[in-house]
């Protein structure tokens, strides 16, 4: 998971740097967009409405961001990875954390009616999840009391709480932060356009529209990567909420299954 976030950010930094330093030369290269050169008005008129009719969603989507400017524009950009890549490295945790509760509860029963606490301990070894750790963690308090293996699980279900939400304040800061640049590019946007307008000494709506539009392009942006975002942290809360509950069954069970193994050595 680390490698894919590495991976990530190296990317991220690479673009970003590729697209700076083609704004600064004055060039904005994409792959795929064709420049012909007209001599006539009318022909490059006529091309240039024919290259819009031809921009599919893709090519439209990376002509506005091109337009939004490096600045603000990079920065959402790696908003959007470093975001992505925190949630897609969350995921892939939360999948394989989650195990058939019921399976591995049944499991350990009938280990633990069969061979005892070290056969049922030696299931919960061989499964991976929080809910087997929890079981290993109160299984192992057995011998001493019932009280110190509720203690156990409790105290060890916090940890796997925590090992669950780990990162996930990330996402949402990413969430929060995107639009906010969004909002901020636009505003220094239309402060350079009153300046030019300023400068100019006349309110003319040439002088103002592309500073307006490259200003709310930011905003656009910056949400666009706050709604994706925000899709994969709602998949991520709703399947940690759903792990916590299986935790929290489990724990309820194997606790019964603790007092009714005591008894039944006691008769």
């Amino acid at each position: 998971m680390k490698r894919l976030f590495s991976i990530l950010v190296i990317a991220a930094i690479t673009v970003l740097g590729t697209y700076n330093l083609q704004a600064a030369n004055g060039t904005n290269n994409l792959p795929g967009t064709i420049v012909s050169f007209v001599q006539d008005d009318e022909e490059a008129m006529a091309g240039d409405d024919l290259e819009e009719e031809e921009l599919g969603f893709h090519q439209e989507l990376k002509k506005r961001f091109i337009e939004g400017g490096p600045g603000f524009m990079g920065i959402v950009l790696l908003c959007l990875i470093l975001g992505l890549a925190i949630a897609i490295e969350r995921i892939i945790f939360l999948n394989l954390s989650t195990t058939n509760t019921k399976k591995l509860a049944q499991n350990v029963e009938d280990a633990l009616h069969s061979g005892g606490v070290e056969a049922a301990k030696e299931v919960c070894r061989n499964t991976k999840g929080p809910v087997a750790s929890i079981y290993y963690q109160g299984l192992d308090r057995a011998d001493e009391s019932i009280e110190a293996a509720e203690k156990a699980v409790v105290a060890y279900g916090g940890v796997q709480m925590g090992q669950l939400e780990k990162n996930v304040s990330w996402v949402s800061l990413f969430i929060a932060l995107a639009p906010m640049l969004g909002f901020m590019g636009t505003v220094i946007g239309m402060i350079q356009a009153f300046d030019r307008i300023e400068a100019a000494g006349d309110m003319q709506p040439s002088l103002v529209a592309g500073g307006i539009k490259v200003a709310l392009l930011t905003t656009v942006f910056g949400l666009i990567v706050a709604i994706i975002l925000q899709i994969f942290y709602n998949y991520i809360i709703a399947k940690i909420d759903s792990i916590v509950n299986d935790m929290e069954d489990a724990s309820i069970l194997l606790i019964d299954m603790l007092v009714a193994y005591k008894n039944k050595k006691r008769i």
